[in-house]
């Protein structure tokens, strides 16, 4: 999930910082963002580890937590 919201705010940051006045041009101007995003093969760097999850959800998962 937290992937996809990075995501959306790299859109909203790029594509959608301005005043779009129709939805045709809005998804004209999603898919010309995507495309380009695509091309240059934009990734995430994701810094939290597995074991980083485990240790803090150890709580809400213990199960998972065992696993360690």
């Amino acid at each position: 999930l937290n992937m996809v919201e990075i995501e959306i705010g790299v859109l909203r940051g790029q594509c959608l910082d301005r005043r779009i006045a129709d939805r045709h041009t809005l998804n004209a101007e999603i898919a010309a963002w995507e495309r380009q995003r695509n091309a240059t093969a934009a990734r995430i760097k994701w810094m939290f580890t597995t074991q980083r999850a485990r240790t803090k959800l150890a709580r809400a998962y213990p199960d998972a937590a065992k696993e360690s």
